[in-house]
């Protein structure tokens, strides 16, 4: 058994070594390195065999790493049968054809063999290994996309997820050309319960190349039925843009049907509040944008018309590159409107043939500098914090039976790679990956919190490192709580879930039962109780087993004594499921103050401080402070927002905000920030007296400093 173990490690670190060494061989002059390379795939192959699980996967994984292969030894790899056509005799290397002289039968069906493996992680990585290799051939990307296809029906998630990775790949490299027979699967997809692999799904529909209407049409048809039945994945218009753009053809006998079913209806015109109505026009819409363009389209004016409602969908789909203004234009000028082309002539000049000119100058620009629809590859992000989750589900697995200190790297790593996804995200995956990186911020205070617990006195007078790390997980907690929009029932549950662990801390440092913290704690059982009576998700052994404890014992008497075995219940459970996610933010700013250029005052009178605010997903029932400090002095000033303007999404004001109470100094240095009342939140009370928040608070915007100086120099 040592022997087999340590030759199984020898094999791996083998395959590591050639795949490093593939890259540093790109450069090398392809004469007489056709036949190596194809020696040591087939190398690889045989070891892709192997009784080993790792070695398995790192066979696979170098496979995918290859830069030069044969086309007969990769068709070979698909076909468990030995191929024995002159497609053999064909090799490639950088675009040159070079005979191979090796015998392939050991890599036959090598990669039918690892989507079949018994072990999910070796069927992840042929199915990446198997869409890389697809650039090099394109016989090889269609059979190729036969597996692939039949792997989207694989029991686990991450396999068909690693699919759809594949398969964006080879739509990217333009080596994916759907089938007929491939459409009932993407269709399904794109009506799967999950909502990543809808998404990635319609992102590979953006990019493939359907060579019959037939195709085209069942495509647009999936994507209306997607919208239909998930009306809040708006990102689905700019994906129908993109089909449109890539076939215009199709998309302009799309839009001789739609000009007809126009004309048919009643009074002229078509409900375009209707998912169906809209998809249509954004299809129709796209074809001037197409490289088919020189073929005299003749797309009907009436569509044109009919599609100068949906302006700010065509925008974005274009990826907000042109502006709004020259697109109405277009659209007006293309739907025989023509108040929009003589809008800027004066009524005393008459019309202008110059306009007509100019307007049509300006389509003419729009039609030739349209860029492709941008489409963010979510699927490889979503992958990576699939692998950030289940590197911090091993460390708070770890945590009790290995040193702190390293599950605490950990954590804090993953926290970074998280915060650095979230920075180059935007939309609800943004917003998803910033909730994520506050939830293990609160697994690294938890893991600090029991450490110190479980000293022998961990008690003293005064505030304590404990204290302190006892308020950092309440602010994180309070975070999670009210800075995100729309948490699904499921992340609900988990942010409920860290407060209780919050509350029991509490109890545990006080070693007695207090009544708030007690009604604190009965209160969150019962919303999560609240959120799992429909059934679709149920109480952890965690939540029931606090439960239990109150029913016997109201007093929370048995809760000190046995919180200990409480937090050994506790189970992290990541979700990668965030709907439509928004997160709560501001940006505050002072204008004209920095330390060479401080704001006067006088000495024990107020002075106005210029502010420049703007505010993102927040409504009117939310209540927002700007609080100032001077030392151990605060003043928090009501926000009101009948002084901004903007909507929910975004609003926006400039604002003089009084500092009543200036210190008798000569200088000094206010500290602002923005902060938003959590009701009921929480553990720390609020300490009144100056007439701000009545409960706890968040903070919303970063803190700034604002310098001053007295005008009066004694």
């Amino acid at each position: 058994m040592r022997g087999g173990a340590h030759e199984g490690r020898r094999q791996r670190r083998q395959v590591g070594a050639c795949a490093r060494n593939f890259s540093a061989r790109l450069n090398f002059d392809a004469n007489g390195y056709g036949d190596l390379m194809d020696m040591i795939f087939l190398q690889l192959s045989s070891m892709a065999r192997d009784m080993c699980t790792q070695v398995r996967m790192e066979a696979f994984t170098a496979l995918g790493k290859m830069q030069r292969v044969s086309e007969g030894v990769l068709l070979q790899s698909l076909s468990k049968k030995v191929i024995k056509t002159d497609s053999m005799n064909v090799s490639i290397i950088n675009g040159q054809k070079l005979p191979p002289k090796l015998k392939i039968p050991c890599a036959a069906g090598i990669f039918s063999h690892g989507i079949e493996d018994e072990f999910y992680q070796v069927r992840t990585t042929a199915c990446k290994s198997l869409g890389a290799l697809a650039k090099f051939s394109n016989q090889y990307a269609e059979k190729a996309l036969d597996l692939l296809m039949d792997m989207m029906n694989d029991d686990t998630e991450a396999v068909r997820l690693q699919t759809l990775e594949a398969l964006f790949h080879m739509a990217t490299y333009g080596c994916l050309t759907v089938q007929e027979k491939h459409m009932h699967m993407f269709l399904g997809l794109l009506v799967d319960a999950t909502a990543v692999i809808r998404d990635a799904a319609r992102k590979i529909l953006g990019l493939v190349n359907m060579p019959k209407l037939q195709i085209f049409k069942s495509a647009v048809d999936g994507l209306i039925t997607s919208l239909e039945k998930y009306p809040e994945e708006q990102d689905i218009y700019g994906i129908l843009f993109s089909i449109g753009k890539n076939h215009g053809s199709f998309s302009a006998n799309i839009a001789k049907y739609l000009a007809k079913e126009i004309a048919m209806a009643s009074d002229g015109e078509l409900i375009l509040d209707k998912p169906r109505v809209k998809a249509l026009l954004i299809v129709s819409i796209s074809a001037p944008f197409s490289d088919d363009k020189h073929k005299k389209l003749n797309i009907p004016s009436i569509i044109f018309s009919h599609a100068i409602p949906l302006l700010e969908k065509f925008s974005c789909a274009l990826g907000g590159e042109i502006n709004q203004d020259s697109l109405l234009s277009y659209l007006c000028q293309k739907g025989g409107m023509p108040f929009w082309e003589n809008r800027s002539i004066s009524a005393e000049f008459g019309e202008s043939e110059s306009c007509n000119v100019e307007t049509v100058e300006i389509g003419a620009h729009i039609e030739n500098t349209a860029k492709a629809t941008k489409c963010l590859d979510e699927v490889l992000v979503m992958q990576s914090v699939k692998s950030i989750l289940e590197i911090v589900e091993g460390a708070w697995t770890m945590r009790m039976t290995c040193n702190v200190c390293e599950v605490r790297t950990i954590l804090r790593t993953c926290k970074e790679e998280l915060r650095l996804l979230a920075e180059n995200s935007s939309g609800s995956i943004g917003a998803f990956l910033s909730f994520l990186s506050e939830y293990v911020d609160a697994m690294l205070f938890i893991v600090e919190i029991w450490q110190l617990i479980q000293l022998d006195n961990p008690y003293t007078f005064g505030l304590t490192s404990l204290d302190i790390l006892l308020e950092k997980l309440d602010m994180s907690v309070r975070r999670m709580e009210y800075c995100y929009v729309r948490l699904n029932r499921v992340l609900e549950v988990q942010v409920l879930e860290l407060s209780l662990i919050a509350h029991l801390f509490r109890l545990s440092k006080i070693a007695v039962c207090s009544k708030v913290v007690l009604g604190k704690l009965l209160s969150v059982i019962n919303r999560l109780e609240d959120l799992c009576a429909d059934g679709s998700c149920e109480l952890s052994d965690f939540s029931r087993e606090i439960k239990k404890a109150f029913d016997t014992n109201p007093t929370g008497d048995n809760l000190i004594g046995s919180i200990n075995n409480l937090f050994q219940l506790f189970r992290l459970k990541p979700t990668t499921d965030f709907g439509m996610l928004k997160v709560i933010s501001a940006v505050l700013r002072v204008c004209d103050n920095d330390s060479e250029n401080p704001l006067q005052y006088i000495c024990g009178l107020p002075v106005g401080i210029s502010f420049k605010i703007s505010l993102w997903n927040v409504s009117s029932h939310h209540r927002l402070w700007l609080r100032m400090t001077i030392g151990e002095s605060m003043q928090h000033t009501f926000l009101d927002f009948s002084c901004f303007g903007g909507n929910d999404e975004v609003k926006s004001s400039s604002m003089v905000v009084p500092l009543y109470a200036t210190p008798k100094a000569c200088s000094f240095v206010l500290r602002v920030c923005l902060v938003m009342e959590c009701p009921s939140a929480g553990i720390s009370t609020h300490q009144g007296g100056d007439g701000g928040p009545s409960d706890s608070v968040v903070q919303l915007s970063d803190e700034l400093d604002v310098y001053f100086v007295s005008a009066v120099q004694r």
